[in-house]
């Protein structure tokens, strides 16, 4: 019987910290392997507002740290990725009553320079009653600061980094459950439960990085073995997507009248994203699910702003994260450090897991490189911190150069109608050729799910970017759930079960 391999590191969790983690290090030269439980990103990874940003709110809490750390972020990422990151500009309209207007004056002064702005344009003052922002406003708003933060397909985020990652010699595995993780004789034993066919596989490793997000405790009390574990608070974050609001590509930023903000942002070409919500959760992460009182307050907050309201019936979507913030003690979810901490078990020279508490998806990248300095700690050094400078899979092309991508994707593939050409860029970037092959016409696509979901880029997501399931297509991977019926996404799983082996198989 042949031994069991050992990796260097065993990464728990398929959300953007684990998969960013999992990237890094393949990179410096470390053998990795990934579980992850259901689908990359399935958890607070795909459940965020989407937003590469400084977080304007959190200099309030004096958060300053954190804010510089992510406003340096905010241009190194959509160098890295300018396919599923962009520019946007937000739309802060001025309140009577609420934070004064000095006061936001500094915040944005604070946001524009000490983030190490330089392709971002620097916040201006509107005019309310002149500016197209305000148009789909109550005429009461006369004044709004204009400012600079990113967009971000959160989940495409995860998957792009999980590729690079296999792609560097990382292991990746879904559907795949940590059991059971013990210490024996310096190193990891891992037994892992493949959930699609229950097999369970050993696996051993010399370190374990614990990157499992609102499960990190229950890893911990659960696999680990570690009782009376109290490490993160989770704290529910829930949007809402309606009929589109407006037609200005600007998203809104509003202040509400108990201290909180939401976004309302464009989302999808025909929809308005509005959110988030924060409250406190105490159920299993996988069941969070948006309350009723949770709608009531986005419809109210948003409403208190747009000259039409936004009522239920507007809703096409809702979708909710949890946060594992790391357990501060602060009285207020919203006041909760958003910052991440790790800390490093390894009692009396023993293997060492390293946890991971806290974070957020602007960080992912900056606290990856955190994480490698731990684990170098344990391992010693191999390559040096390299991904700063390096695109992820399909960005490789310039941070302004989206559409000259799109009109070079089009010009190959002429049958495209431009709607579909730009949406196979924004996923896929350069890759978007590698999907489309050798097709010189719709036809060649082969089947037709519904929308502009074709065949080709099913077999696609299936053989190169881990989707299992019609969910993880239409919900994560391409966000086509928004289009398809029911019986359209029915038919796509019937197809994708008939389809899983074969494609496998030729892989």
């Amino acid at each position: 019987m042949d031994a069991v391999p050992i990796h260097d590191i065993f990464v728990i969790g398929g959300g953007i910290n684990g998969c960013g983690i999992a990237r890094d290090a393949a990179g410096r030269g470390f053998s990795v392997f990934l579980a992850e439980m259901n689908d990359l990103a399935s958890g607070t990874s795909s459940g965020s507002t989407k937003l590469i940003h400084g977080g304007l709110r959190y200099l309030e809490h004096y958060e300053f740290r954190l804010v510089r750390e992510a406003l340096m972020e905010r241009e190194v990422l959509w160098k890295a990725a300018p396919h599923i990151i962009w520019p946007m500009r937000f739309v802060l309209p001025y309140a009577r009553g609420l934070r004064p207007a000095w006061l936001i004056r500094l915040g944005l002064f604070l946001y524009d320079h000490i983030g190490g702005r330089k392709l971002l344009p620097p916040t201006r003052t509107l005019d309310m009653t002149r500016d197209p922002a305000g148009k789909p406003l109550k005429p009461l708003f006369r004044t709004a600061f204009e400012y600079s933060d990113g967009w971000v397909n959160d989940a495409r985020l995860v998957v792009l980094n999980a590729r690079d990652a296999a792609e560097r010699g990382a292991t990746i595995r879904t559907r795949a459950k940590v059991v059971r993780a013990r210490r024996e004789n310096g190193n990891w034993t891992i037994a892992v439960e493949n959930l699609r066919d229950k097999t369970v596989e050993t696996v051993k490793a010399r370190l374990v990085v614990n990157a499992a997000g609102p499960w990190v405790d229950r890893v911990l009390a659960g696999a680990v073995g570690q009782n009376d574990v109290h490490n993160v608070r989770l704290v529910q974050g829930s949007h809402i997507v309606v009929e589109k609001k407006f037609d200005d590509p600007r998203a809104y930023f509003f202040q509400n009248k108990d201290g909180r903000i939401i976004f309302a942002i464009p989302y999808e070409d025909d929809f308005t994203l509005i959110g988030t919500t924060d409250q406190d959760y105490l159920g299993d992460p996988r069941e969070a699910k948006i309350t009723e009182a949770e709608i009531d307050y986005l419809c109210a907050a948003a409403s208190e702003y747009f000259a039409e309201s936004v009522q239920r019936k507007d809703i096409v979507w809702t979708y909710s994260g949890v946060r594992p913030l790391y357990d501060d003690g602060a009285s207020k979810a919203q006041e909760a450090t958003r910052d991440y901490v790790l800390k490093s078990d390894a009692p009396d020279g023993q293997a060492a897991i390293v946890n991971i508490f806290g974070g957020k998806i602007t960080t992912y990248r900056r606290l990856a490189e955190s994480m490698l300095e731990k684990i170098e700690e344990h391992l010693g050094r191999r390559g040096k911190a390299w991904t700063a400078e390096a695109s992820l899979p399909g960005g490789d092309f310039p941070a302004t150069g989206f559409e000259a991508e799109v009109a070079k994707l089009k010009t190959a593939y002429p049958f495209l109608d431009l709607t579909h050409a730009r949406r196979l860029t924004r996923l896929y970037g350069t890759r978007a050729r590698i999907l489309l092959g050798l097709a010189r016409s719709e036809a060649d696509l082969g089947r037709h799910f519904g929308a502009d979901l074709y065949e080709a880029e099913v077999r696609y997501l299936m053989s190169q970017e881990w989707a299992m399931t019609a969910e993880d297509i239409l919900w994560r991977r391409t966000k086509r759930g928004l289009k398809l019926t029911r019986e359209q996404a029915d038919a796509l799983d019937r197809y994708m079960n008939g389809a899983s082996g074969a494609i496998a198989a030729a892989e």
